[in-house]
């Protein structure tokens, strides 16, 4: 089956579903969208996506946007290893928690709002990570308390599931934004064990081919 992502090495949401993609042990092609040159705008690419924003998945006929959505297409059609596993309350609690990056913290934070900061709104680095750090900061406090109180070694107990794979990318964000993240050692010590696992090592910004070239 052909598969194709499209996304751009440094974008939070693609590294989610190529975490979500490696963990199912599926194999895709990487069409990168190079968000720093506009092509996201890109005709070619609008007419795939016309929201004109990464991550994109073409999984045979289908055509999908929305890393949660599209991490949820892959959940049901390829179910093993399941990444939201449990009773419907344990499942529900795997979605608040990957909710509290996917919808709290990243969309305020994305490249088009922190754009529109330096832009519009004449703020310099300083003042952009402020209002970064100030988001990441609300929504990794309730995080920390949820990774102290975990039964398991992932984040929703003893399986890593969406809230893992939600977590880990914010934490690289959070660093490009110059977070102090002294305050949060269980999400550290979490980040940790997950890096031992072979799709979120694969995953890395930094592991992708385009990364070379900046």
């Amino acid at each position: 089956m052909n598969r194709t992502l499209y996304g751009y090495w440094r974008s939070t949401a693609a590294y989610r579903v190529r975490i979500a993609l490696g963990l199912k042990g599926l194999e895709w092609d990487q069409s990168v969208i190079d968000l720093r040159f506009g092509h996201q705008s890109d005709p070619a690419f609008l007419k795939l996506n016309p929201q004109g924003m990464v991550p994109f998945l073409v999984d045979g006929d289908a055509g999908l946007a929305q890393s949660l959505a599209i991490i949820e297409y892959l959940e049901e059609v390829y179910p093993d290893p399941p990444l939201i596993p449990g009773t419907p309350v344990e499942r529900a609690r795997i979605r608040a928690l990957a909710m509290t990056v996917a919808c709290d913290i990243h969309p305020i934070n994305n490249l088009r709002v922190l754009n529109y900061l330096r832009k519009e709104l004449g703020q310099d680095e300083a003042g952009v990570n402020q209002w970064a750090q100030r988001w990441i900061n609300a929504g990794f406090r309730s995080l920390e308390q949820a990774a102290q109180v975990s039964t398991g070694p992932y984040l929703a107990g003893n399986m890593v599931t969406l809230a893992d794979i939600c977590l880990v990318p914010q934490l690289y964000n959070a660093r490009r934004v110059e977070t102090d993240l002294a305050p949060y050692p269980g999400l550290l010590a979490l980040e940790e064990r997950l890096f031992r696992l072979p799709a979120f090592e694969a995953a890395r910004p930094e592991n992708q081919p385009e990364a070379v070239f900046v």
